[in-house]
């Protein structure tokens, strides 16, 4: 018999509920800066190369996809090479559901075992919802860039947090 929720490593298969979840996030809101929701071939390359360098993982309820999480480098430059911003959407109708909570918590310890240790996450501003997500699970406020992106007829600002994912002044390990 199916678990009916649980979290998992993300596959190429699972582009097309990934892009389904994303799609109106990208069409109706500010809250993602791209202006065209991805394709799933697109987003099967993005999955591709996050379980190659990071992590991307899929929350499944009763076998469908209801959310995602992903890491990926923060910056290209080498000594950013153990931080990673992180990401997390869930379908319509789970926001406030600990979808997004799951899914960040696993990530994190995935994040953590592959030797990286800071996570950053950007968000569109206003969005108390996803303030209080990041708040709740450790980020603490960087900083905010003013009117840094221009979509749906207006300015909008955005927010950056920051968490560990692991301590320590050791010189650390190449992340995995």
């Amino acid at each position: 018999m199916p678990r009916p929720s649980f979290v998992r490593d993300a596959e190429v298969s699972d582009a097309a509920a990934c892009a389904a979840i994303y799609a109106p996030y990208v069409a109706e809101t500010a809250i993602s800066f791209e202006t065209a929701p991805p394709s799933a071939a697109e987003l099967a390359g993005r999955i591709d190369a996050a379980v190659r360098t990071h992590a991307w993982l899929v929350l499944e309820e009763h076998q469908a996809v209801v959310g995602y999480a992903y890491g990926r480098p923060y910056k290209e430059r080498a000594a950013y090479r153990w931080s990673c911003e992180v990401s997390v959407y869930v379908a319509r109708g789970r926001h406030r559901s600990g979808a997004g909570r799951t899914l960040y918590k696993a990530l994190f310890a995935r994040l953590a075992e592959r030797g990286f240790r800071t996570a950053v996450a950007g968000m569109t501003l206003p969005n108390a919802g996803s303030v209080g997500l990041h708040t709740a699970l450790g980020f603490e406020p960087i900083g905010t860039y003013r009117r840094i992106g221009w979509k749906n007829g207006s300015w909008h600002d955005v927010a950056w947090m920051q968490r560990d994912l692991s301590p320590g002044d050791d010189p650390p390990a190449e992340p995995r």
